[in-house]
Protein backbone atom coordinates (compact mmCIF):
# COMPACT_ATOMS: atom_id res chain seq x y z
CA UNK A 1 0.00 0.00 0.00
CA UNK A 2 1.24 3.55 -0.72
CA UNK A 3 1.31 5.85 1.92
CA UNK A 4 3.64 9.23 2.87
CA UNK A 5 6.53 8.68 4.52
CA UNK A 6 6.56 9.01 8.38
CA UNK A 7 2.51 8.50 8.19
CA UNK A 8 0.62 5.50 9.68
CA UNK A 9 -1.61 4.39 7.87
CA UNK A 10 -4.39 2.08 9.86
CA UNK A 11 -7.53 -0.13 8.66
CA UNK A 12 -10.63 0.26 11.09
CA UNK A 13 -13.92 -0.91 10.58
CA UNK A 14 -12.99 -0.70 6.79
CA UNK A 15 -12.19 2.86 6.89
CA UNK A 16 -8.72 4.05 6.35
CA UNK A 17 -7.30 6.48 9.17
CA UNK A 18 -4.29 8.46 9.16
CA UNK A 19 -1.87 9.33 12.41
CA UNK A 20 0.18 13.14 12.19
CA UNK A 21 3.01 12.73 10.20
CA UNK A 22 6.71 13.84 11.00
CA UNK A 23 8.12 16.95 9.07
CA UNK A 24 10.63 16.26 6.49
CA UNK A 25 14.27 17.97 7.87
CA UNK A 26 16.39 15.82 5.00
CA UNK A 27 17.31 18.36 1.54
CA UNK A 28 15.88 16.84 -1.27
CA UNK A 29 16.82 17.30 -5.01
CA UNK A 30 14.82 18.95 -7.82
CA UNK A 31 16.44 18.30 -11.38
CA UNK A 32 15.72 21.34 -13.78
CA UNK A 33 15.85 20.78 -17.02
CA UNK A 34 15.62 23.59 -19.98
CA UNK A 35 15.14 23.17 -23.40
CA UNK A 36 12.33 22.91 -26.11
CA UNK A 37 12.32 19.35 -26.78
CA UNK A 38 9.35 17.27 -24.31
CA UNK A 39 10.91 13.68 -24.70
CA UNK A 40 14.53 14.77 -24.58
CA UNK A 41 13.76 17.21 -20.85
CA UNK A 42 11.79 14.52 -19.69
CA UNK A 43 14.44 11.83 -20.19
CA UNK A 44 17.45 14.13 -18.63
CA UNK A 45 15.41 15.04 -16.12
CA UNK A 46 14.57 11.96 -14.49
CA UNK A 47 17.82 10.63 -15.21
CA UNK A 48 19.94 13.99 -13.84
CA UNK A 49 18.11 12.74 -10.20
CA UNK A 50 19.84 9.62 -9.95
CA UNK A 51 17.40 7.26 -9.22
CA UNK A 52 15.27 4.46 -10.24
CA UNK A 53 12.02 3.70 -7.94
CA UNK A 54 10.38 1.83 -10.60
CA UNK A 55 12.56 -0.80 -11.61
CA UNK A 56 10.74 -4.18 -11.39
CA UNK A 57 7.39 -2.83 -9.80
CA UNK A 58 3.87 -2.04 -11.39
CA UNK A 59 3.65 1.57 -12.02
CA UNK A 60 0.23 3.86 -11.53
CA UNK A 61 0.76 6.62 -13.50
CA UNK A 62 -1.37 9.77 -12.41
CA UNK A 63 -1.64 12.48 -15.21
CA UNK A 64 -3.42 15.69 -14.84
CA UNK A 65 -6.23 15.70 -17.16
CA UNK A 66 -9.17 18.26 -15.25
CA UNK A 67 -10.24 18.72 -19.13
CA UNK A 68 -9.58 18.13 -22.29
CA UNK A 69 -8.05 22.01 -22.70
CA UNK A 70 -4.61 21.71 -24.51
CA UNK A 71 -1.74 22.27 -22.36
CA UNK A 72 -1.27 23.45 -20.00
CA UNK A 73 -4.66 23.26 -19.02
CA UNK A 74 -3.80 19.18 -19.38
CA UNK A 75 -1.39 17.19 -19.76
CA UNK A 76 0.72 17.11 -22.93
CA UNK A 77 0.51 13.61 -24.93
CA UNK A 78 3.70 14.08 -25.96
CA UNK A 79 4.95 14.24 -22.21
CA UNK A 80 2.96 11.21 -21.31
CA UNK A 81 4.50 9.38 -24.32
CA UNK A 82 8.34 10.47 -23.01
CA UNK A 83 7.82 9.52 -19.43
CA UNK A 84 5.61 6.03 -20.57
CA UNK A 85 8.85 5.17 -22.57
CA UNK A 86 11.69 6.48 -19.63
CA UNK A 87 9.35 4.29 -16.90
CA UNK A 88 10.04 1.06 -19.23
CA UNK A 89 13.53 1.76 -19.86
CA UNK A 90 14.26 1.71 -16.55
CA UNK A 91 12.72 -1.89 -16.03
CA UNK A 92 9.19 -1.19 -14.67
CA UNK A 93 7.00 -4.30 -14.79
CA UNK A 94 3.70 -2.58 -16.05
CA UNK A 95 1.79 0.89 -16.49
CA UNK A 96 -1.29 1.27 -15.45
CA UNK A 97 -2.72 5.04 -16.43
CA UNK A 98 -5.60 6.61 -13.60
CA UNK A 99 -7.50 9.52 -13.46
CA UNK A 100 -10.52 11.45 -12.46
CA UNK A 101 -11.59 14.14 -14.31
CA UNK A 102 -13.77 17.44 -13.70
CA UNK A 103 -16.32 18.88 -14.52
CA UNK A 104 -16.27 16.97 -17.53
CA UNK A 105 -17.03 13.43 -17.54
CA UNK A 106 -13.71 11.64 -17.77
CA UNK A 107 -14.26 9.04 -20.36
CA UNK A 108 -15.27 12.04 -22.43
CA UNK A 109 -12.04 13.85 -21.56
CA UNK A 110 -9.94 10.71 -22.01
CA UNK A 111 -11.69 10.02 -25.66
CA UNK A 112 -11.11 14.20 -26.44
CA UNK A 113 -7.59 13.74 -25.83
CA UNK A 114 -6.74 10.49 -27.24
CA UNK A 115 -5.51 8.68 -24.41
CA UNK A 116 -7.42 5.07 -25.19
CA UNK A 117 -5.53 4.81 -28.31
CA UNK A 118 -2.41 6.35 -27.07
CA UNK A 119 -2.91 3.84 -23.95
CA UNK A 120 -3.30 0.67 -26.88
CA UNK A 121 -0.35 2.02 -28.75
CA UNK A 122 1.89 2.28 -25.77
CA UNK A 123 0.44 -1.03 -24.09
CA UNK A 124 -0.54 0.31 -21.00
CA UNK A 125 -3.41 -0.08 -18.77
CA UNK A 126 -6.02 2.36 -18.04
CA UNK A 127 -8.56 3.07 -15.24
CA UNK A 128 -11.37 5.54 -15.29
CA UNK A 129 -11.47 6.04 -11.77
CA UNK A 130 -14.94 7.39 -12.19
CA UNK A 131 -16.56 3.91 -13.74
CA UNK A 132 -15.19 2.10 -10.56
CA UNK A 133 -18.06 0.61 -8.70
CA UNK A 134 -18.88 1.39 -5.03
CA UNK A 135 -16.60 -0.95 -3.35
CA UNK A 136 -13.05 0.25 -5.36
CA UNK A 137 -13.50 3.21 -3.06
CA UNK A 138 -12.19 3.88 0.12
CA UNK A 139 -13.41 6.69 3.01
CA UNK A 140 -10.51 7.47 4.59
CA UNK A 141 -10.43 10.12 7.90
CA UNK A 142 -7.02 11.84 8.33
CA UNK A 143 -6.84 13.17 11.71
CA UNK A 144 -7.37 16.75 12.28
CA UNK A 145 -8.51 17.19 8.57
CA UNK A 146 -10.64 20.17 7.45
CA UNK A 147 -12.98 17.51 5.72
CA UNK A 148 -16.34 17.26 7.35
CA UNK A 149 -16.20 13.14 7.00
CA UNK A 150 -13.11 12.23 5.51
CA UNK A 151 -13.25 11.67 1.47
CA UNK A 152 -13.35 9.07 -0.89
CA UNK A 153 -10.47 7.70 -2.76
CA UNK A 154 -10.32 5.43 -5.40
CA UNK A 155 -8.81 2.05 -4.20
CA UNK A 156 -6.27 1.69 -7.00
CA UNK A 157 -4.51 4.69 -5.77
CA UNK A 158 -4.50 2.82 -2.27
CA UNK A 159 -3.04 -0.46 -3.28
CA UNK A 160 -0.42 0.88 -5.83
CA UNK A 161 3.50 -0.36 -5.76
CA UNK A 162 4.79 2.19 -6.76
CA UNK A 163 3.13 6.11 -7.77
CA UNK A 164 4.50 8.10 -10.68
CA UNK A 165 2.84 11.42 -11.56
CA UNK A 166 2.88 14.01 -13.67
CA UNK A 167 1.49 17.86 -13.45
CA UNK A 168 1.54 21.32 -15.15
CA UNK A 169 2.99 24.35 -13.84
CA UNK A 170 -0.29 26.86 -13.67
CA UNK A 171 -2.21 29.27 -11.27
CA UNK A 172 -5.85 28.51 -10.48
CA UNK A 173 -8.29 30.97 -10.31
CA UNK A 174 -10.83 29.06 -8.36
CA UNK A 175 -9.09 28.89 -4.99
CA UNK A 176 -6.31 26.83 -5.10
CA UNK A 177 -3.87 29.80 -6.22
CA UNK A 178 -1.62 27.30 -7.91
CA UNK A 179 -2.11 23.76 -9.21
CA UNK A 180 0.83 21.36 -9.55
CA UNK A 181 1.54 18.60 -8.02
CA UNK A 182 -0.36 18.96 -4.52
CA UNK A 183 -3.77 19.66 -6.86
CA UNK A 184 -2.89 17.11 -8.45
CA UNK A 185 -4.12 15.13 -6.12
CA UNK A 186 -7.91 15.80 -6.08
CA UNK A 187 -8.44 13.89 -9.09
CA UNK A 188 -7.89 10.48 -7.13
CA UNK A 189 -10.88 11.03 -4.94
CA UNK A 190 -14.71 11.14 -5.80
CA UNK A 191 -16.82 13.72 -7.85
CA UNK A 192 -19.21 13.61 -5.07
CA UNK A 193 -16.57 15.29 -2.72
CA UNK A 194 -16.39 17.87 -4.69
CA UNK A 195 -19.17 20.22 -3.52
CA UNK A 196 -17.45 20.13 -0.37
CA UNK A 197 -14.09 20.94 -1.74
CA UNK A 198 -14.85 23.81 -3.97
CA UNK A 199 -17.53 24.98 -1.39
CA UNK A 200 -14.26 25.88 0.84
CA UNK A 201 -13.38 28.37 -1.97
CA UNK A 202 -13.25 31.02 1.12
CA UNK A 203 -11.91 29.10 3.72
CA UNK A 204 -10.06 25.51 3.62
CA UNK A 205 -9.88 24.83 0.45
CA UNK A 206 -6.35 24.92 -0.13
CA UNK A 207 -5.65 23.09 3.54
CA UNK A 208 -8.26 20.18 2.19
CA UNK A 209 -5.82 19.95 -1.11
CA UNK A 210 -3.30 19.04 0.70
CA UNK A 211 -4.65 17.10 3.47
CA UNK A 212 -6.21 14.60 0.20
CA UNK A 213 -2.12 14.08 0.09
CA UNK A 214 -1.48 12.13 3.42
CA UNK A 215 -3.21 8.88 1.70
CA UNK A 216 0.01 8.05 -0.80
CA UNK A 217 3.74 8.72 -1.35
CA UNK A 218 4.73 9.88 -5.21
CA UNK A 219 8.09 7.26 -6.13
CA UNK A 220 8.85 9.96 -9.01
CA UNK A 221 7.09 13.23 -10.08
CA UNK A 222 7.74 14.96 -13.28
CA UNK A 223 6.11 18.82 -13.51
CA UNK A 224 6.06 19.62 -17.46
CA UNK A 225 7.06 23.84 -17.48
CA UNK A 226 7.34 24.18 -20.85
CA UNK A 227 4.70 26.66 -20.92
CA UNK A 228 2.87 28.00 -18.14
CA UNK A 229 -0.71 29.76 -16.87
CA UNK A 230 0.66 32.64 -15.01
CA UNK A 231 -2.89 33.93 -14.44
CA UNK A 232 -6.14 32.21 -14.49
CA UNK A 233 -5.67 28.31 -14.91
CA UNK A 234 -6.76 25.74 -14.69
CA UNK A 235 -8.54 25.60 -18.29
CA UNK A 236 -7.19 28.48 -19.74
CA UNK A 237 -5.17 31.90 -19.04
CA UNK A 238 -2.48 34.01 -19.80
CA UNK A 239 0.67 31.96 -20.70
CA UNK A 240 4.60 32.52 -21.03
CA UNK A 241 6.94 30.29 -22.21
CA UNK A 242 8.96 28.75 -19.90
CA UNK A 243 10.98 25.65 -21.34
CA UNK A 244 11.52 23.40 -18.32
CA UNK A 245 11.00 20.60 -17.17
CA UNK A 246 11.36 19.50 -13.26
CA UNK A 247 11.23 16.76 -11.76
CA UNK A 248 11.55 15.41 -8.18
CA UNK A 249 9.91 13.08 -5.54
CA UNK A 250 8.81 15.63 -2.57
CA UNK A 251 5.53 17.63 -3.97
CA UNK A 252 6.63 20.39 -1.40
CA UNK A 253 9.71 20.55 -3.16
CA UNK A 254 8.30 20.29 -6.47
CA UNK A 255 5.90 23.13 -5.96
CA UNK A 256 7.51 25.28 -4.19
CA UNK A 257 9.79 25.48 -7.35
CA UNK A 258 7.11 25.85 -9.22
CA UNK A 259 5.86 28.93 -7.64
CA UNK A 260 9.78 30.45 -7.89
CA UNK A 261 9.18 29.66 -11.67
CA UNK A 262 5.79 31.84 -11.83
CA UNK A 263 7.76 34.62 -9.45
CA UNK A 264 10.50 34.89 -12.26
CA UNK A 265 8.49 35.31 -15.18
CA UNK A 266 5.67 38.09 -12.84
CA UNK A 267 2.19 36.43 -12.16
CA UNK A 268 -0.75 37.40 -10.45
CA UNK A 269 -1.00 39.09 -6.65
CA UNK A 270 -1.78 36.18 -4.91
CA UNK A 271 1.80 34.17 -6.42
CA UNK A 272 3.72 37.58 -6.01
CA UNK A 273 2.93 38.84 -2.84
CA UNK A 274 2.92 35.45 -0.64
CA UNK A 275 5.92 34.30 0.24
CA UNK A 276 6.27 30.22 -0.85
CA UNK A 277 6.37 28.43 2.29
CA UNK A 278 3.13 30.67 3.32
CA UNK A 279 1.08 29.85 0.69
CA UNK A 280 -1.73 27.52 2.35
CA UNK A 281 -1.46 24.23 0.39
CA UNK A 282 2.45 24.16 1.09
CA UNK A 283 1.87 25.28 4.63
CA UNK A 284 -0.56 22.74 5.66
CA UNK A 285 1.45 19.99 3.46
CA UNK A 286 4.44 20.62 6.26
CA UNK A 287 2.70 20.73 8.47
CA UNK A 288 1.22 17.08 7.63
CA UNK A 289 4.70 16.21 7.24
CA UNK A 290 4.44 15.61 3.96
CA UNK A 291 7.87 17.45 2.58
CA UNK A 292 10.20 19.65 2.95
CA UNK A 293 9.91 21.92 5.49
CA UNK A 294 11.91 25.15 3.85
CA UNK A 295 13.34 26.97 1.58
CA UNK A 296 16.48 25.51 2.59
CA UNK A 297 16.08 22.04 2.48
CA UNK A 298 15.37 22.35 -1.60
CA UNK A 299 18.44 21.69 -3.65
CA UNK A 300 17.81 22.22 -7.34
CA UNK A 301 20.53 20.63 -9.82
CA UNK A 302 20.26 21.07 -13.90
CA UNK A 303 23.13 20.42 -16.82
CA UNK A 304 25.00 23.13 -18.39
CA UNK A 305 21.73 24.69 -20.36
CA UNK A 306 19.98 25.03 -17.19
CA UNK A 307 22.23 26.10 -14.70
CA UNK A 308 21.45 29.74 -14.96
CA UNK A 309 17.87 29.41 -14.46
CA UNK A 310 18.27 26.92 -11.57
CA UNK A 311 20.64 29.57 -9.86
CA UNK A 312 17.87 32.40 -10.81
CA UNK A 313 15.41 30.07 -9.26
CA UNK A 314 17.46 29.05 -5.81
CA UNK A 315 17.65 33.12 -5.38
CA UNK A 316 14.04 33.63 -5.19
CA UNK A 317 13.57 30.56 -2.60
CA UNK A 318 16.37 32.17 -0.60
CA UNK A 319 14.97 35.29 -0.43
CA UNK A 320 11.50 33.59 0.36
CA UNK A 321 13.17 31.88 3.10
Amino acid sequence: MAAAAGTMLTLISGEYKFAHAEKKEMKTKIALIRGEDRADGVQRAVRLLGINPVAGKKVLLKPNFNTADPFPASTHNDTLKALINELKSMGCRRITMGERCGPPDTADVLHAKEIYSLCRMLDVDLINFEELPADQWIRVRPEKSHWQDGFLVAKPVLDAECIVSTCCLKTHRYGGVFTMSLKLSVGITHKDDMSELHGAVSGNMRKMIAEINQVYSPSLIVMDGMEVFVDGGPMTGNKKRADLIIAGTDRVAIDAVGLAVLKSLGSNPQVMNTKIFSQEQIARAVELGLGVAGVDRIEIVSDDQGKEYAEKLTNILRKEG
